[in-house]
């Protein structure tokens, strides 16, 4: 017996369906601690551009493995094992992902530090005046933080490293914070990997402008061109040095033969060396 869906899970396999079948690359984002209102300012800005969607990892996968059995050319197959956790989909046609991607990561809002969460960044305290009362200095020596009375305040005298990245935040931290009026962490959604018509890759590639490449290519030349000349190997990157080395020592040999006409301009420049 055929399982029976909803109208509305009908709904939702039909409209993520057509949307494997109509884009050529998705931005696979993660939404932990991101509210309703955060995602529909970033449907708002991706609109006429990218398309949103969210829903169970079961029902993505289901619709995505029945998307592959009706397509078997497609590539869609390749996220099918990164859809874990709290995974979103964002579809769109344009070639340039990069500026997709900023606009997703433009969106994101201060929050404040809360007790057992994971401190996605360092936090530090600043030091100065706290605008906090004599009376509540024991709730500093309690987290260990050196403090002074200034003008009836307290003090913090050193920059603290209150959390650092990975930690859990405690009780103490989550009120030290929430007194001195301090967001330390900021939400968004979090683009992961990248599908782009076939292609598959992390979400950092994007980060690299066209001088970032240039750099890389030069240096994978270089690299290549020093090993294929170590090795005595021709290729494209070191032929040209091959050929210029080898027109010097005929030049050298030349000029110690003292047959210099052979290679004058040459012969010449190494005579003055």
């Amino acid at each position: 017996m055929s399982r029976v869906y909803s109208a509305r899970k009908v709904e939702y396999f039909e409209r993520l369906t057509s949307y494997f079948a109509n884009y050529n690359r998705c931005l696979m984002v993660t939404a932990d601690n991101v509210g309703s209102f955060q995602m529909q300012q970033v449907r708002k800005a991706l609109r006429g551009r990218a398309v949103v969607c969210f829903g169970k990892n079961t029902m993505m996968r289901t619709v995505l493995r029945k998307f592959i059995a009706d397509n078997p050319e497609t590539s869609y197959s390749k996220i099918l094992p990164h859809m874990v956790g709290n995974t979103g989909l964002i579809f769109t046609n344009e070639s340039d992902l990069g500026a997709i991607k900023d606009i997703i990561v433009e969106n994101v809002v201060p929050a404040p530090a809360r007790q057992g969460t994971v401190a996605p960044v360092d936090v530090f305290v600043p030091p100065g005046l706290t605008g906090m009362d004599p009376g509540q200095t024991a709730f500093f020596q309690v987290l260990s933080i050196p403090t002074k009375i200034a003008r009836g305040q307290i003090e913090i005298i050193n920059e603290v490293h209150l959390v650092k990245k990975g930690e859990v935040v405690t009780a103490g931290d989550a009120a030290l914070l929430q007194k001195l009026d301090i967001t330390p962490f900021s939400y968004g959604l979090l683009v992961q990997h990248v599908y782009d018509d076939g292609a598959f890759y992390a979400a950092a590639v994007l980060d690299l402008s066209m001088d970032n490449m240039r750099a890389k290519l030069h240096n994978a030349a270089r690299h290549i061109a020093a090993i294929s000349y170590s090795i005595a190997y021709p290729s494209k990157a070191s032929i040209g040095h091959h050929i210029t080395n080898a027109y010097q020592k005929v030049c050298c040999l030349a000029l110690e033969l003292g047959v210099e006409d052979a290679f004058p301009n040459m012969c010449k420049t190494l005579g003055k060396k």
